[in-house]
């Protein structure tokens, strides 16, 4: 099946699939805009749910500075009072947001731009783990500085795609984004030092190559040894943020926040972003006689590790760390993104190669860019 197939496939299952996350809208959706002291998500600013723990301050001398982009959107008006351009420093993901938000503003207000107050900060304005000081941040109000636009502007913001947003002051809102690695490259990733189980036994995820076979699951959720086809992403020199789940029989499994985990269900399994993993949710773990064992999740945290890989199994699932993951990410289903991926695999087992080139295959980055324009928001990661 050639490419151009699969993507209108991929868009008509969007299209006809069931299930509430394919519900069509009637009319424009009516917008609430937020309350003084409100903050969307209800969470902590820094959980893995909305914009993250702090990674560390960046300073011009620091090597992340490069990483902040300034923004020169003529429909934003920066207040810059430190006269240095600061406020206009941000990361990528953070401007792309900001520029989303301002074309709201317009058009929720003719005659009206968004303006910024505070942006990145280097002179210690703001508490000690602030996002302000990695650029991921940015404190807003509207040109006008009308106080009862403010609610609505929160709202505005939010559907933007910024993921916490606070009406933390009667005179700003403000608004904070994940960092870039943690969104990744596209794929879902394990880190070196992972642990995935051969027929010769305990491997690095680091050696996989094409060829070898490692322990995954079958659809009827039997475990199997399966062959490594490709990568969907490998790079072995990558610093990325994790999500480590810890369960109460002792196995803990590290992967990227868009990866998805195969959890414990009554109709054998459910896919679960790690980042949507909760204490309580049901791990499948390798248990004795070729079947899986639950285990209660009791810890969830984020760390920063070294490597991503992304192996990509016959069976479309894999055993890492001892607990049993989709070979996917960034789409909800694990079936409609294994079925997809199809024609991966097709290729891969006539191209058969040794070789394992570094970064996102260009199969799986195409499939999952065209899937942010054919797929509803709640099949997404975001």
């Amino acid at each position: 099946m050639r490419l151009p197939l699969v993507l209108l496939w991929l868009g008509a299952a969007a299209a006809c699939g069931p299930g509430r996350g394919f519900t069509r809208r009637h009319g424009p959706r009516r917008l609430t805009p937020l309350v003084f002291g409100q903050h969307d998500p209800n969470i902590s600013e820094n959980s893995i749910q909305a914009s993250g723990p702090a990674e560390g301050r960046i300073t011009r001398e620091d090597e992340k500075f490069r990483d902040l982009v300034p923004n020169y959107n003529p429909d934003i008006e920066f207040k810059d009072d430190e006269g240095t351009g600061a406020d206009r420093l941000m990361t990528q993901r953070c401007k792309e947001r900001l520029n989303t938000l301002a074309i709201s503003v317009m058009n929720q207000w003719p005659g009206v731009r968004l303006r910024v107050i505070e942006g990145w900060d280097e002179e210690n304005a703001h508490l000690e783990h602030s996002l302000h000081y990695e650029g991921r941040a940015v404190d807003l109000t509207t040109s006008d500085k009308d106080r009862s636009k403010y609610g609505m502007l929160a709202r505005l913001a939010r559907e933007a795609g910024f993921d916490w947003v606070f009406y933390e002051s009667r005179s700003y809102i403000h608004c904070s984004v994940k960092t870039e690695s943690s969104m990744g490259t596209g794929a879902g990733c394990f880190p070196s030092g992972a642990v995935v189980r051969t027929e010769e036994g305990p491997r690095d995820i680091a050696t996989l190559r094409p060829g070898d076979r490692v322990l995954a699951a079958d659809e009827n959720g039997k475990l199997i040894y399966s062959e490594v086809l490709t990568f969907i992403d490998r790079d072995p020199n990558a610093t990325r943020s994790f999500v480590q789940v810890s369960a109460e029989n002792g196995v803990v499994m590290t992967t990227t926040a868009s990866h998805l985990l195969l959890l414990a269900a009554a109709e054998g399994w459910r896919p679960a972003f790690a980042a949507d993993v909760r204490v309580g949710d049901v791990l499948l773990t390798r248990g004795p006689g070729g079947v899986m064992r639950p285990s209660r999740v009791v810890t969830t945290s984020t760390v920063v590790r070294l490597g991503v890989y992304a192996p990509l199994t016959r069976a479309g699932t894999i055993i890492v760390d001892d607990a049993l993951a989709s070979c996917y990410a960034l789409v909800r289903s694990h079936s409609l993104a294994h079925a997809a991926m199809a024609p991966l695999r097709w290729m891969a087992r006539w191209t058969a190669s040794k070789d394992t080139p570094r970064g996102v295959h260009w199969y799986a980055s195409a499939l999952y860019s065209f899937g942010d324009f054919v797929l509803p928001s709640s099949y997404r990661y975001r």
